[in-house]
């Protein structure tokens, strides 16, 4: 696959085949691809603990718990993007059939996100709590290099800020250090193809909305 293609077809997958489990082999090279990620210093500063078979499982009966006993109002973006939130939820829960009226079936779905989608493989990304806002750009282009080598191998993946927001949960069942700075959530696995928000093509700002040129 053309790095071109990897970019235009990677996509957020909601939903995995959860009998379908992905290749320890594929995983570790597309890790090893990732690793040659730039960063500050060359300090590599992305930690990831990865969880399947029963791990994942109390893994995601613990985060379920956390959040039904203390259901979020928040998934931590600034009121001021909180459209931009509006618009994909719009469209994931509309490929989805669900309506916004419908605060039931939405919360059904969203719970979905600490259950990792089905998703066979469940990751973690850490980041040392002494590194600041430069390293997690490191992070950032780590995990891009991950998501496209994964991509390149027909393996579906989608990263899940919310995951985050239960921190102490993931600390104490990954055996995560508490130098380490929970970052995000990472499903991984093979893409259920009969569910229709795999096959959105969320929409993208035109470059000048986002970039400046000075002559």
């Amino acid at each position: 696959m053309e790095l071109e293609q990897a970019v235009r077809s990677r996509r957020s997958t909601r939903k995995f085949l959860p009998d379908k489990p992905v290749p320890r082999e594929l995983i570790d090279e597309a890790l090893a691809l990732a690793m040659r990620a730039p960063s500050n210093s060359n300090v590599q500063p992305w930690r990831v603990y990865f969880a399947s078979g029963e791990r994942r499982e109390r893994l995601v009966a613990a985060l379920t718990a956390e959040v039904q006993a203390r259901r979020p109002t928040s998934l931590g973006l600034p009121e001021g993007f909180g459209h931009l939130r509006s618009q994909l939820g719009a469209l994931v829960y509309g490929s989805m059939g669900i309506a916004r009226s419908d605060t039931e079936a939405r919360w059904a779905a969203q719970l979905r996100n600490w259950q990792f989608f089905g998703a066979p493989l469940a990751g973690v990304v850490c980041m040392h709590r002494d590194l600041g806002l430069v390293d997690s750009v490191g992070v950032g282009m780590f995990l891009q290099t991950f998501l496209l080598a994964l991509t390149e191998r027909g393996i579906g993946s989608c990263v899940q800020v919310s995951v985050a927001m239960c921190a102490d949960v993931l600390r104490a069942e990954l055996d995560i250090p508490d130098e380490l700075t929970v970052l995000c959530g990472l499903s991984i696995g093979y893409p259920d193809p009969s569910f229709p928000a795999n096959h959105l093509d969320i929409p993208r700002n035109p470059v000048e909305h986002n970039v400046t040129f000075y002559d």
